[in-house]
Order: structure tokens, then C-alpha cells, then sequence
């Protein structure tokens, strides 16, 4: 018995939605896969010693804007969570790592700080991954008191950040006291920033640090970082 064409076309309607579920069911499935062969990798990984990919920097042209104590950031790139040559840390929880939203600089500052913290590592092996602390929010602008105390009086537009100190005990945590800091590491830190160009690099009284005067500088509530300050490349 020959079908009429309404019924036909009810049919071909019918076939059309189930195929399309099918395809659909397929391709979660081929998506579930993916996903379920990234953790077996990831988790392969950890069990045999290994580390799960780094996070990735999203690079971008970067403008800071204003001035240190009074200014703005425009497209900030964030700076990972940690590296092979860096850790970073939440000075106010006083944790690893640092919140997210508390580590954005102009791409120049995050490039920096992976080139000297890498050429760091290279020339010490031995030596703890170093500690990196506040660069600024995600579009700069105040990072005061109210962000967690003491808070900042500048970091506003993406050319500042504290790098902790490198402990003797090779902890990878902030030193509590000028006697935890290892020295002669601390002043190869403070040598390397020099040499990449920086501003200035600010340091702690009590901790014997050195350098060109007009860019080393010791200031109050220093002891346990230093605090590098890149120049504007923009007028």
C-alpha cells in the first residue's frame, strides 16, 4: 500500500530529528572522550612524578596608563599561577598561590619577571623557586588598604610587583624576618632586575641590599620582598 505524501513527509520529519540526535549524542560522546583522555593523561602524569601543563599566558599588547600611584591598565596579561622559576604569592592569606585578579602587568612586566626569574633559575638550580607576590588588578587602579591591608600605594597601572626574597631554609614561602633571607641570592635578584632595565628596585633597610642609587632604594616594609618598578615605554 503506497503511502500518501503528508505521511511521507511525517516520516522523512521523524528520520531527520533522529539523526540529528544521533549525531548530536556522537559528538558528546567524542567530546566526553576528549576530555576523559585529558584527565588519564593529567592523573598519568601526577602518578608517575610528573607536573600537569603549565597555564598558558595569554599575551597581549599592554598599556599602562597614568602614573604608579594614580593610573589604569589597559589589556593587563595575567601572570600564571606558578612556573618552573616562580611561585606566587597571597600576601594577605598568606598562601600559595596568589588570587588571580591580584597578578595582571602590561605584557612587558610578566615578560620581565619570566626572563629573569628563568636566567635566575638557570644559574641556580639548587637554588628554591622564587616567590612572587602582588602585580595589579585585571585594569589596574587603587590596590589600597581596602584590597587587604597594608594594601598598596602603588601597582596601579601594571609596571610594579614584589618578588620575595629566597629563604635559606628553601622554602617556597615569604620570609618572616630579614634573618630568613638568603643574601646572596636576594642580591643576585636585585642585580638581574638592574641589568633588565628596571626603574627601580626597591628593598628593605635591614636586609643589606645594593645597587645604583638612583634605582636601588630602601624603604619601609621591604624586609621580606623586593619591589621591581618598570619605566612607561608610552609618553
Amino acid at each position: 500500500m503506497a503511502l500518501s505524501r503528508p505521511v511521507l513527509a511525517v516520516v522523512a520529519l521523524a528520520l531527520l530529528i533522529v539523526g540529528a540526535r544521533v549525531a548530536t549524542f556522537e559528538s558528546h560522546a567524542q567530546e566526553a572522550d576528549v576530555t576523559a583522555a585529558h584527565e588519564i593523561e593529567r592523573m598519568r602524569a601526577l602518578n608517575d612524578g610528573g607536573d600537569p601543563a603549565p597555564e598558558p599566558i595569554h599575551w597581549q599588547l599592554s598599556r599602562a596608563v597614568g602614573k604608579p600611584n594614580a593610573g589604569q591598565l589597559v589589556r593587563g596579561v595575567r601572570l600564571p599561577a606558578e612556573g618552573a622559576a616562580f611561585f606566587t604569592w597571597d600576601p594577605v592569606r598568606n598562601e600559595t598561590p596568589n588570587r588571580p585578579w591580584r597578578r595582571h602587568g602590561t605584557d612587558r612586566l610578566v615578560q620581565t619577571l619570566v626572563d629573569v626569574l628563568g636566567e635566575f633559575q638557570e644559574e641556580h638550580p639548587d637554588a628554591p623557586r622564587v616567590g612572587v607576590g602582588d602585580l595589579s588588578r585585571p585594569r589596574g587602579g587603587d590596590f589600597g588598604p581596602r584590597f587587604g591591608a597594608p594594601g598598596h600605594a602603588s601597582h596601579q597601572n601594571g609596571l610594579d610587583a614584589d618578588v620575595y626574597y629566597p629563604r635559606l631554609d628553601r622554602r617556597e614561602r615569604a620570609p618572616a624576618r630579614p634573618a630568613q633571607v638568603d643574601r646572596a641570592l636576594a642580591q643576585d635578584l636585585v642585580d638581574r632586575f638592574v641589568d633588565a632595565g628596571a626603574q627601580f628596585v626597591f628593598v628593605g633597610y635591614r636586609v643589606g641590599l645594593h645597587g645604583p642609587r638612583r634605582v636601588v632604594q630602601p624603604i619601609p616594609l621591604h624586609e621580606n620582598h623586593l619591589h621591581v618598578r618598570l619605566r612607561r615605554a608610552d609618553p
